[in-house]
Formats: structure tokens, sequence, C-alpha cells
């Protein structure tokens, strides 16, 4: 076994000493910051929008409700909504193993982004942009339950989940990543100047009579960040350009517009048919960089306004949750995404809520904190000093849920105290040294019933997470390994709860209560 893995150690320990000395250093880009970044002209940044397509007819398609109207809006009745999550598994020509090494791989670049977002602030308080007295509101409304799918990730080698969306008139499908972290939704767009492979063809927005450019004196401009240095703004009908980065070598700049996407609805009956979502805010994509492993875009449900979430939450409220069934289970199984009050979720006797942190103060409102004091392993509450998991009045630190990062990550010294707290608790098992990444890893061949220790959360506010051994280890097949699927950052970066360790917990965003909600669930079956 030692003979087959050592070229594979010996590449993937030096890119994961290459990504932990770069995360080290998190202040530090690989690349140029976006600040020094000069973009090609694209030719629609400084030109008129055509009359197809120009944003005069269609300004006032997205409503900016006063919070007076918006709180009336809020007191009506919301229907919640369901999306099927289609579950892909990795199959005969991936396995496990290469798929969470090059998955972890990505989320070290995914962490050192996400701080690096927070220190610059690049997309700080957007809704201050358009004033106190507006927000942004949908003129739709929908009934039933909402259906789509959502795939894992791990045959496209990354551990994502990615949710089926048909976009434009007439309605053309398009796989999208499902993001908590981040805010706005784009899609790779023709013409595309410098874009990534994706599965099938580009979006072009010359095939949908939907398709409606937002021009660069509409208020819904300021809500993007825009290219670096800034285009000018000459003409009433010019369209807006926007640039979102998502650290080193990650981002996606175009245009900013409106479109229709379209969704799956499964009516009281049962019956399915299509509903069309008007008017949702998003990303044209002409120069695109990153790892998106095939996806055609992005799709956010971070807590800003330009989110999925934020932006339909005149049809369903303040709250979204999804069960996230094993992401090596069988292609058939759904994974959920719900919109709206799940009233049986609200019923799970096993339902735990802890109150997310931060807020309007917050420079990174795009995330969802929660505020950690301890951690148990094996019924002992490990000596990790309770300011460690404070966040810095900068906004840097502090503990994230996220659906984007694959694995669990935690700051330094919690990390070593805990994979410390493992190796001096696990017997009987060989101890694996020096393997790639994970550690500390386990030889468990022909072991049937795996004993190890137990692994909790505790919140400030007492609220307790436990989790099932199979969410924070993984096992590596064919050699029979099991590995602690958490790992450590810096202490001046956030701590991070990934999907890996969300599987098959039904997880609740309720943001008007700023709370999170977990339930263990089978979610194959809910």
């Amino acid at each position: 076994m030692v003979t087959k893995l050592s070229i594979l150690i010996f590449v993937l320990l030096s890119l994961f000493l290459f990504g932990f000395v770069v995360s080290r250093e998190f202040g530090i880009n690989l690349n140029t910051s976006a600040s020094g970044i000069e973009f090609p002209q694209h030719p629609s940044f400084n030109v008129v929008s055509s009359s197809t397509y120009s944003g005069c007819n269609h300004v006032k398609s997205t409503s900016m409700l006063t919070r007076e109207e918006q709180t009336s809006q809020d007191a009506q009745p919301k229907e919640a909504v369901k999306f099927h999550l289609r579950h892909r598994s990795a199959g005969k020509t991936r396995e496990v193993k290469n798929s969470v090494f090059e998955s972890t791989s990505r989320d070290l670049g995914r962490i050192q982004t996400l701080h690096t977002r927070i220190v610059d602030k690049k997309n700080q308080n957007s809704v201050s942009r358009l004033g106190e007295k507006t927000v942004i509101s949908s003129q739709f409304e929908l009934s039933g339950k909402l259906m789509a799918t959502l795939e894992s990730g791990v045959s496209h080698g990354s551990g994502e989940y990615f949710m089926d969306v048909f976009v434009g008139t007439p309605p053309k499908h398009f796989s999208l990543i499902l993001d908590t972290g981040s805010d706005l939704n784009w899609i790779q767009c023709v013409p595309c100047y410098d874009c990534f492979e994706q599965n099938g063809p580009y979006y072009d927005p010359k095939d949908s009579s939907s398709f409606t450019n937002i021009t660069c004196h509409d208020p819904m401009c300021h809500l993007v960040s825009s290219p670096d240095p800034p285009q000018p703004c000459k003409t009433e009908n010019q369209t807006c350009p926007y640039y979102y980065w998502y650290g080193d070598s990650s981002n996606t700049t175009g245009d900013f517009a409106l479109e229709t996407f379209s969704v799956n609805l499964t009516t009281p009956s049962g019956n399915s048919e299509i509903k069309k979502v008007e008017n949702v805010m998003f990303g044209c994509g002409h120069w695109n960089r990153g790892l998106f492993h095939g996806a055609a875009g992005l799709l956010g449900l971070g807590k800003g306004p330009l989110s999925f979430s934020s932006q339909l939450q005149s049809l369903y409220g303040h709250s979204f949750s999804y069960c996230l069934v094993n992401r090596n289970s069988n292609s058939s199984i759904s994974s959920k995404l719900i919109f709206g009050e799940d009233k049986e979720l609200l019923k799970h006797p096993n339902l735990n809520f802890t109150s997310l942190v931060g807020g309007k103060e917050n420079p990174a409102e795009t995330f969802y904190y929660v505020q950690i004091k301890s951690i148990i392993v094996g019924d002992q509450v490990l000596k990790i000093p309770e300011e460690t998991w404070n966040m810095s009045p900068q906004g840097v630190g502090g503990t994230i849920i996220d659906s984007g990062t694959t694995l669990s990550y935690f700051v330094e010294p919690a990390y070593e105290m805990i994979k410390e707290a493992f190796v001096n608790k696990v017997k009987g098992y060989p101890l694996i040294q020096d393997f790639p990444i994970l550690r500390p890893c386990y030889n468990v061949s022909g072991v049937e019933n795996l004993e190890l220790p137990s692994f909790g959360i505790t919140f400030s506010d007492g609220a307790v997470w436990n989790f099932p051994v199979e969410n924070y280890f993984i096992k590596l097949d064919p050699e029979d390994i099991v590995c602690l699927a958490i790992l450590g950052t810096p202490n001046s970066a956030m701590s991070i709860i990934g999907n890996y360790q969300q599987q098959n917990f039904h997880i609740l965003y309720d943001t008007k209560r700023s709370r999170l909600g977990y339930a263990p669930t089978n979610c194959a079956d809910a």
C-alpha cells in the first residue's frame, strides 16, 4: 500500500504544504490583488443597451419597497417551497480518496478567499448604498412546493452541491454551485472572453426574450462592485459592469442583469408544472476564473441582498433549510432544499437552535456566523481558550457554517488540541504515519463495527451539536483507512463547519429570528 500511494503522497503533500503556507500568510495573494487587476475593455461596458435588452422599459420590474411596505408583506402568511436535490454518486471511475484530496485543496483556497474578502471588505455594506429606506423585493407569488435538483459534486472532483436551474425564455438548463458563503448569482455568458470549462453550452442572452440589462444609472447597479478601474457611466442606457471575487484566482466579471429563472413546481395534487420567477438579479459573466468543476456558475444563498434566498423573501419569508444526504450515496437519492417554514422540521423532537451572531455591523454580512464556546471529544471538554472562537473588532475570526466548504476547519490552537485528543483516545487501530493532508488516520482493515470517540460542539448560548462518527471521520476505500475529516487554519482566520459535517442533518437558516436550527435526520427519507 505504501508503494501504491508513494507518488500520490509526494504530490499531494507538496500541494498541501504550498496551500498551507499561503493560508498562513492569508493577507498575501498569489496573484495581483483586486485593487490592481486590469481588465480588457469589455465591449458592453461602454455601450448602450440595445432596444431588445434595454433596461429602460424594465427599471421598475423589481420593486423597491419601503420598510413599512416590506413589514406589511412579511405579515402575510408565506407558502413553503420545496426543492428536491438530486444526488450524484462518484461511480466506479472516481475514488472517494481522490475526490476528498481535491476538495481539500480547493477548501484551502476558499478559506484564504473568505478571510481576504473580510479583511479587504470588498463586498461590504452593499445595502447601505441604496439608502436606509429601500429594501429589495420581488414581484411574484407562487404556491405549492417548488422542486429542483441538487447533485453532489463528487463526480466532478468537488465537495460542493450542485443545483439544476432553468434560465431565460425559452428556459435552458444550467447546473449551478449552491453556496451559503456568497451572495451573487451568476452564469457564464456569451461572449465568453475568458471562461472555465463547463458541462454544456454557455448562456447566451441573445437567445432569451426575458433578459434585461441593468443600466449603470439604475440604483440596483450600486449593489455590485465595479471592475477596477471603474468604468465611466457615459450614457443613460449603458450596461452595469460588475466584479465579484472569491480570492487569489477565483472571480467573475461581466454585466449585471435581470432574467427569468424557471423552476419545477409540484402542485397539491402531486402534478409537476413549470413556473417562472421573473426579474432575478444575476451576473452575466464574460470573464470567469476558478475551480468550479464543470458548473455553469453559482447560486448564492448568503445573507446579502443579491443572494437567491434574499431576492425571494417576498415569496417564502426569511428562512430556508436543506437536508444533505451522504455525498457518496446512490444517485437516485435526493437531498432537499426548502424555502419557507417547514412545519415538519419545526415539530422535530430533536431540533435544536443556536443564535446567528453578527449583523449589520458585521463587515462580512454575507456569512452565517455562530459562536462556539467549547469542543467535546469522547465526553471530555477540551481546554481551548474561549477567546479562540471570538471575532475581532475588525471582523476577523469567528465561526461560520458554509455549504461551499467540504470539510470542517478549526483555528489554532483548537485544531491541534482536537487532533491530539483523538490520537490519545482512539485505541486498537494502527495509526498511519505521514498520510497526506488528513490526520490522524487509522488502518481499519477487517473491522466491521468502528468504535471511535464522540465529537460535539457547545455554543455560547448553551446549545450542543453532537455528530455521528461518519460526519467527522471519513473512510477512504479501497485502502480501508479512516481519517479525521477536520483540518486547521491559522489563528487569525475563521473556523468553518463544512458540508461534510452537515450531512444527514436538516439545517435551518432563520434570519428573521437570527438563529440556526439543526436536527438529526435521515435525509434520504426526508
